[in-house]
């Protein structure tokens, strides 16, 4: 939803940076690799104890190299790849696991219950991606959804801000927006994939 919206904009502004990366020989797929270390590195020293501020602007930081990267195959002389497709869906899910870990980590050290939601949300998380994959692997389009990777990764975001601010039930609302919306996510897309799949039918 948000991302579909502002994608346009955002490639926009940040095609200059992504010639000039390319220029100096940096590639796209180790535009991946760096911003996926940085995250599961940002995630299990910074975020796993606690250090929220630290965490959010080093993670932050580290997941602007998402938007670089797509940009950056796009632009490079060989084009996109489906080696650097798959490298970048196969370590986006790397990324955002290493980020819900750590935060059950720390929620757990910190004996609070909602360690508990983090986990259930894990799985439910990766399914958003999954879902969408097998739907294209199987020639069945299927976009959209009430959170998206980027709507994913702002819930939580902004429950950390939210929490420093020192509102204490910060990180359980982004916790529990990100599980029910995830959710909800999933089942919009294998509804999407059932009417498909049923158009599909009616047509033989």
């Amino acid at each position: 939803m948000i991302s579909a919206r502002i994608k346009p904009s955002v490639v926009r502004l940040i095609t200059p940076v992504c010639r000039g990366l390319l220029r100096i020989g940096i590639t796209a797929d180790f535009m991946t690799l760096i911003g996926t270390f940085v995250v599961v590195l940002g995630s299990f020293t910074l975020l796993a104890n606690g250090k929220i501020l630290a965490s959010l602007i080093i993670i932050g930081l580290a997941l602007l190299t998402d938007l670089l990267d797509g940009t950056m195959a796009r632009l490079s002389e060989k084009g996109p790849s489906v080696w650097g497709n798959f490298l970048d869906s196969t370590l986006d899910r790397v990324a955002d696991g290493a980020i819900l870990i750590s935060l059950a980590l720390y929620l757990h050290s910190q004996n609070d219950s909602l360690f508990r939601v983090v986990i259930i949300t894990l799985p439910i998380s990766a399914l958003v991606p999954y879902a969408r994959a097998k739907a294209e692997s199987l020639g069945i389009e299927c976009k959209g959804g009430f959170a998206e990777r980027t709507e994913r990764l702002l819930i939580l975001g902004i429950g950390g801000v939210l929490q420093l601010l020192g509102f204490d039930w910060g990180i359980a609302l982004g916790v529990w927006l990100l599980l029910i919306l995830s959710a909800l996510t999933v089942l919009q897309r294998i509804s999407i994939v059932r009417k498909a799949t049923r158009s599909k039918a009616s047509d033989r």
